[in-house]
């Protein structure tokens, strides 16, 4: 089923403020919040949407992605967004903020406020494409070289599940909280417990592998789902691919950038390809076929008899498609008449006899067109 426009979703426009898609969000999420819709699966969904929509549009890198190449520019083939398998306390700890002080909605399932939940840091890797991957999409494997949650312990750090202790900063909640005296009076702050970061717990006895960190350094193979289109400088999303938190948590996600490799051929230049194809003067005053590459295989093309030099061929939907999937480029076809720079006598003999006939003199017809107008005409 096709994602629904994040716009739409959350009932704002384009030109929407970040403030007004904040609160678009909000009475969105306190509409279909799960205390509020007890087994409602449709709801869930609901609520799960809306937070993948704000998740981008309340990111302006993000927002700028998505405004530009829609879902296609975010990653999705790639996996990730909230729809993607994040549960629904991925999105408390990430949007906690939006639900403070509304009734009780502090947390998912009881209304008591979240714990903390660390993330793992973000990774940004360069993946080479060539023109024909870019044309038609591509799955990359890559070797990334990050942090993993530690296998010994299940990432939590301690040895084993009686290696703990209440924090006795906190007594167990991972929040303090603060009263300060003000002209206006009192005010009371909460934040999360500096002793034990937030966790509510403390390790007395750490894991033996990763020293009590949960995560250790390894090498891991991951998969990419490259749409076709992409172009140099873009860069995608892959959701929880990055470093792994430490002692649990939400993985960061890796951010893959995209570097195109010259062809040795075509030119891009946009979505439109761009080729030169030299003739021999006898080829392009008496027509001939060629045979042109482009990124699905070579084409053979008819040459008309008395084709000019710098006349531009277009052939329609040779190009590269549109990132979202809506249209494609064409390849333009430079024709390049060659002339040879050194010549036999009998050659010399031959062009200097054609020299003198009327059909050789240049004498060009009003509807030829100049070097600028072509031009025009092909940025048009």
């Amino acid at each position: 089923m096709a994602k629904r426009d994040y716009y739409e979703v959350l009932g704002v426009s384009k030109s929407s403020t970040a403030d007004e898609i904040k609160k678009a969000y909000r009475k969105m999420a306190i509409k279909y919040h799960p205390d509020k819709n007890p087994g409602d699966k449709e709801a869930e969904e609901k609520f799960k949407e809306a937070a993948e929509a704000y998740e981008v549009l309340s990111n302006a890198d993000k927002k700028q992605r998505y405004d530009q190449f829609g879902h296609a520019g975010m990653g999705g083939a790639a996996g990730g967004g909230y729809g993607g398998g994040m549960s629904m306390d991925d999105i408390f700890s990430s949007f906690g903020d939006i639900f403070g002080g509304f009734g009780g909605f502090g947390g998912f399932g009881g209304g008591g406020r979240q714990q903390r939940v660390n993330r793992g840091s973000n990774l940004r890797v360069r993946v080479k494409l060539n023109l024909e991957e870019i044309a038609n999409g591509v799955t990359k494997k890559i070797k990334v070289n990050k942090y993993v949650s530690c296998k010994s312990c299940d990432g939590t750090g301690a040895k084993d599940k009686h290696s703990y202790s209440n924090c006795s900063t906190c007594g167990g909640s991972g929040y303090v909280t603060r009263i300060s005296n003000t002209f206006l009076g009192q005010m009371q702050s909460t934040q999360p417990c500096q002793a034990c970061g937030g966790e509510g717990k403390i390790i007395t006895h750490k894991c033996n592998t990763c020293n009590g960190e949960g995560v250790n350094r390894e090498e891991e193979v991951v998969s990419i789902n490259i749409p076709a289109g992409v172009a140099e400088g873009m860069q995608l999303n892959v959701s929880g691919k990055g470093n792994a938190a430490r002692r649990g948590g939400m993985n960061g996600d890796l951010l893959v950038v995209i570097s195109e490799e010259e062809h040795q051929e075509l030119v891009r230049d946009g979505n439109d390809l761009i080729y030169s194809l030299f003739l021999s003067f006898p080829q392009s005053a008496l027509g001939t076929t060629a045979e042109i590459p482009t990124v699905d295989g070579k084409v053979k093309i008819k040459i008309e008899a008395g084709t000019q030099s710098g006349k531009i061929l277009r052939l329609r939907g040779k190009g590269i498609p549109e990132v979202n999937g809506y249209g494609r480029g064409d390849l333009l076809v430079n024709v390049q008449v060659w002339t040879p720079k050194t010549l036999s006598k009998e050659e010399t003999k031959i062009l200097e006899k054609l020299a003198e006939s009327d059909n050789f003199k240049p004498n060009p017809d009003p509807k030829d067109k100049s070097f600028f107008e072509r031009m025009r005409n092909y940025f048009e």
